[in-house]
């Protein structure tokens, strides 16, 4: 085994333990350094396969760092994208539990459901608008393993994209009844607004950043398929949730979606 199987195989026991025992855990970027994507996807696939082993089901996949803020602040110049599976969607739960989360922050997004593959070899922008079922108003639950959220791109990429839970509203809109690049957002955390942003926060444009996903979905040998979910990156800053909180989501168009987390921990 070299050196660097060694540090990914290290890292993903570190983002392992922090998940089992519920205590986040000192960055991986010392055994990975701050920049091998490569590597640190590797450390996320590695925790991919021990969730689909304990019988996980993929639903989709998640965009991150598509703000250019955001990009600037870790020193990365593309987004990075994570795993969703099926038992991270709590739409339907009368409270997000936290009991299932470390140091939550709640992000805006639209979500994509695909009604057809994007497996094709050179996609282009119409194949990926073709491929989308519909839109839904999206609260995304981001959380982060490591201590304080101190994470550089290698952190937060081997960490599933900071992947948490999350939650999708209830309307349904097509492409040609919603253009995600006018949309407008305001989040309020019990009622006070705490983000605002719009559709060309996200890389431009929403759609740029599932292109962006299906393109490199592919080239990593795990195209997006018919079915699953994609949401596609922030629409404005992230804000912390506390417990006993209700985060509300104004989409313009796609109208609301909201979440409220349960008061207290479970023991």
């Amino acid at each position: 085994m070299t050196e660097r199987e060694t540090a990914i195989g290290a890292a993903a026991e570190r983002l392992l333990a922090a998940t089992a025992e519920r205590r986040p855990c000192a960055p991986v970027r010392d055994l990975l350094g701050p920049v091998d994507v490569d590597g640190a996807y590797q450390v996320q696939r590695r925790l991919v396969d021990v969730r689909l082993a304990e019988g996980a089901v993929v639903s989709g996949r998640k965009i991150g760092l598509t703000s250019p803020a955001v990009q600037r602040q870790l020193g990365v110049d593309q987004p990075d994208f994570g795993v969703l599976f099926a038992d991270m969607d709590v739409s339907a739960h009368a409270e997000v539990p936290m009991s299932r989360l470390l140091q939550p922050k709640a992000e805006a997004e639209i979500a994509f459901v695909l009604a057809a593959d994007l497996d094709g070899d050179d996609l282009s922008p119409a194949d990926v608008r073709a491929a989308v079922a519909f839109a839904a108003p999206a609260l995304e639950i981001v959380d982060s393993r490591i201590a304080g959220w101190d994470i550089t791109l290698t952190d937060t990429v081997a960490d599933n994209a900071s992947s948490g839970l999350y939650v999708l509203g209830e309307a349904r809109l097509s492409l040609d009844a919603f253009e995600p690049r006018a949309a407008t957002m305001r989040m309020y955390l019990d009622d006070v607004l705490v983000s605002e942003g719009n559709g060309a926060a996200c890389l431009g444009d929403p759609l740029n950043a599932l292109l962006w996903l299906a393109r490199t979905a592919r080239a990593y040998g795990e195209p997006l398929r018919a079915g699953q979910v994609v949401l596609s990156g922030a629409l404005g800053p992230m804000a912390a949730v506390t417990p006993g909180v209700t985060v509300r989501a104004e989409i313009s168009a796609l109208g609301t979606v909201s979440a409220t987390f349960s008061d207290k921990e479970a023991s």
